[in-house]
């Protein structure tokens, strides 16, 4: 996604401006936040580092954001649905339930097998998404005996 001597925060707002979304200082707000972000973030962590921005405008970026597919959803076991950059195509996540770590998921081997579960069932599958739970290798290592 990176382009050469362009930000990430211009390059996200390029993205929303090629959709046709003007480039209003709410939208930089909520890119350069989103640019900032090492890890994966909810868009209420988004509303609490820009209480001038509108909620709508927010979830708005977002979905926008997702659908060009700059940015993919993560959901956690918990229930609770973040976002993260996503530098590459389709993929899934592998996501650690003790430090909440995530790690793209790429090669999705299942459409396949989910192509064939839609049509035994006379369903015309759309999409996927697919989230992986369990223990990185880090935490597996720091883990105690029991």
């Amino acid at each position: 996604m990176r382009k050469r001597g362009y930000s990430l925060a211009e390059q996200l707002l390029d993205t929303l401006e090629e959709r046709g979304y003007r480039s209003t200082s709410p939208r930089r707000a909520v890119a350069n936040v989103i640019a900032g972000q090492e890890r994966h973030f909810t868009a209420e962590e988004l509303r609490e580092k820009l209480p001038e921005v509108g909620r709508a405008t927010i979830y708005r970026s977002l979905k926008i954001l997702v659908d060009a597919g700059v940015l993919c959803r993560v959901l956690l076991e918990d229930g609770n649905l973040h976002y993260q950059l996503s530098h590459r195509g389709h993929h899934h996540h592998l996501l650690c339930v003790e430090c909440g770590a995530s790690e793209d998921l790429l090669g999705c081997d299942i459409e396949d097998l989910l192509q064939s579960v839609s049509a035994a069932h006379g369903f015309q599958l759309s999409g996927h998404w697919l989230e992986v739970y369990g223990r990185c290798q880090s935490c597996l290592q720091t883990q105690v005996p029991a």
